[in-house]
Parts: structure tokens; sequence; C-alpha cells
């Protein structure tokens, strides 16, 4: 069946770091010219959408903010939706807390006010922080994350990454993360499917996480392809669980594996 749409991650996808994958730009580029729809889908809460469709801009990817769903964006439409202008406690960065802001949510510091703490790959995270979220968590507020990632896939290596904030507050408070809206979640799947205007079984989710990337394929009726420029190795895939539809070195091969796609 023909792919009309692609998911693309983006740290290790993409790019790493800085820097550009090499032919990552010429890959995305001969795929919009075939006509298809591009996302560009982020469990990464750094930087706003706008920040994002710019630096893809500046390393010869062009994009917009609308090109643009991160885990951020994902939270703040799922508490909006859940409860207009909630109030809300992130341990997170500015731009998560200015995208949560934008939706209409409060922020508040106030353990007895919280109504949801959310939890975020935060590179500022203290003691304080994590204190003001366990006692509101202990008060009864709801407990959710932006995304599930261990680590995060940077030039030269990885850095830790959402997993062990999540870890800390549910070993302090006892208490399980209730959701986790980034990828492999289904809130990730429906908020690109919309920017996409595709059916699922029309889109092809490429990333290169076996975890989130592939396993959000798998649950959602994607195509999963993997490409192996960030945190897989090829020797993962024999003992891997969750197994992908493709594999790819990098997105330089993707177009060749669209025009295979559309003639199955």
């Amino acid at each position: 069946m023909e792919i009309k749409g692609y998911l693309l991650d983006l740290d290790g996808t993409v790019y790493l770091g800085e820097k550009l994958i090499p032919g990552a730009d010429r890959a995305v580029a001969e795929l919009r010219r075939r006509g298809r729809r591009i996302v560009f889908l982020s469990n990464k809460p750094l930087h706003s959408r706008a920040d994002y469709a710019e630096k893809l801009s500046r390393l010869g990817v062009p994009a917009t903010v609308d090109d643009v769903v991160h885990s951020s964006y994902v939270v703040a439409r799922y508490l909006a939706g859940r409860r207009p202008g909630a109030r809300v406690f992130a341990i997170g960065e500015p731009p998560l807390l200015a995208e949560l802001e934008a939706a209409g949510l409060e922020i508040t510091s106030d353990p007895e006010r919280i109504e949801f703490v959310v939890a975020a790959f935060d590179r500022t995270c203290t003691w304080g922080k994590i204190n003001i979220a366990f006692q509101a968590i202990r008060r009864g507020a709801r407990f959710v994350a932006t995304n599930p990632d261990p680590t995060c896939p940077v030039e030269g290596g990885e850095i830790p990454d959402a997993a062990g904030i999540i870890a800390a507050l549910e070993a302090t408070t006892g208490k399980k993360v209730d959701d986790v809206v980034g990828k492999p979640s289904p809130h990730t799947v429906r908020a690109a499917l919309e920017r996409l205007e595709l059916p699922a079984d029309r889109v092809a989710m490429v990333g290169d996480r076996l975890s989130t990337d592939i396993l959000m394929a798998r649950r959602a009726g994607l195509v999963g392809v993997l490409t192996l420029s960030g945190v897989t190795r090829p020797e993962e895939l024999d003992e891997a669980d969750v197994k992908p539809d493709h594999v790819i070195a990098n997105l330089t091969e993707l177009p060749e594996l669209d025009m295979q796609l559309a003639a199955e």
C-alpha cells in the first residue's frame, strides 16, 4: 500500500545535536517532491515548536510550526481537554511552561492548589521541584509525564531524559504515573495524524528507538521504519520484543523504501 505521509522523529533520525544527519535534507526534499506529507515528531519538551521549526530550517530542512508535534504540545492539549484552566505544576523548562500557559492552564507551585503534576525532561531539575511535585501528588494531584525516554541521543552519546524524573517521583510517592502522553502514547498518534489528515494505514513512523517510535507504530497500525542513525544498534534487533517493518541505515535510504512500498 502506498504511503502518503511520514512521521519523522528528530533526535537521532533527522539530526544529532546541532548536526544534520548527512543526507536527511535531500531525503525530506525528495519525499515532499513526491507529494508525501511530513510531520516532525519529538518527545523532547526542551524547546517550542517554533524553535524546532527554526532549527530544522536552519539545518536545511524547511519547516513551519504546523509541521511539528512534540510532547509539550501533546501534554498541554491533553490537560486542557481533561480540565480547561486546570492548575498545573511542571518539572520542566520554560518552553514547556509556555506551552501549558498557551493552552489556558494555570501554572502554580502551591501543593495545596495543584491539580496535575507534569514530569518532563528537565535539565534544571532541583530537589525543590521534586519536593513540590511530591507534596502535590501526596495530596491527590494527578501525575502525568511528557515522555518515557530513559535517555536522549546527542552528538557523541546520550544524556538522561524524563524517565529519571518519573522514577524519582514514583519511588518517593509510591504512586505510579497516571499517564505518559509522548510516544508511544495514542495521544501523540492522534495529534500527529490530525496534522497529516491521513488514516493510520497510509502513514509510516520513522525513528531510532524501538521502545517509543516502533512500539507506537505497532500499536497504532502505522508502518514502522527503524533508522540505525540514533540509539538502536543492529545487534539489538534479534532479541527485541518489538520489531520494525523495515530497517534503514539513515534517512538517505527512505526515498528508495518509499518507492518499494508504493510498488507493493
